[in-house]
């Protein structure tokens, strides 16, 4: 499945190319390093048509990870749904978390692949820009509700699909320093899913 990727039309209006580039430029060069002449010449506008709809820069980063946040999640439930249909019914009793390595593994070999936006966001900035936590946070807290649909609904699946969600945070981590870091990442998220897929298992026995 392919990687997420920003709209491509060069006749989007003004403030949709302005959060392309910003997507393109602080995703892969992060939030920081990337100043708003970077934006300017990426969008193809002026710094008024900027500031027209994004006041400072502040505003372009949260509004950046907002449409970061709803792109992602779409094509991350997408691949969850699509991977999760190609599995026999047993593979869905047995190893119903299996969909997150398969569309791990799509994103962490895509050439665009710079690990977790929000956690990327999070620490570039930490508390400097209002919201980001929270837009962080909300981000987390969708990512382990897509997981847990994966699984049926019972007392264990919250504590499940958490734990899965920290194991794909860790493996987001380790893959994002070459090809033999994303293959360890993905021998160790594949390694923790089938534990979990396990104790999921048997708690749901029991």
């Amino acid at each position: 499945m392919q990687a997420p990727s920003s709209p491509a039309s060069a006749e989007l209006p003004a403030r949709d190319r302005i959060l392309r580039a910003a997507q393109t430029l602080f995703y892969g060069h992060g939030v920081r390093a990337t100043g708003i002449d970077r934006i300017i010449a990426e969008a193809g506008v002026t710094k008024v048509t900027v500031y027209r709809h994004f006041p400072s820069k502040d505003d372009l980063i949260r509004a950046y990870l907002v449409q970061r946040h709803d792109t992602w999640m779409a094509w991350f439930k997408a691949g969850l749904a699509a991977y999760r249909a190609a599995q026999s019914p047993t593979e869905r009793r047995t190893r119903p978390l299996m969909p997150v390595l398969d569309v791990a593994r799509d994103w962490f070999g895509a050439p665009t692949f710079r690990g977790c936006a929000f956690a990327n966001a999070i620490a570039e900035v930490g508390e400097s820009v209002a919201s980001v936590a929270e837009i962080a946070a909300r981000h987390k807290a969708e990512l382990r509700d897509a997981i847990a649909d994966l699984l049926p609904a019972n007392a264990a699946a919250p504590g499940i699909a958490w734990a899965a969600t920290l194991a794909l945070d860790g493996a987001i981590m380790n893959a994002q320093t070459g090809a033999a870091s994303i293959d360890a990442a993905l021998q160790g998220l594949n390694d923790l899913l089938d534990a979990l897929n396990q104790s999921h298992a048997a708690m749901t026995r029991d």
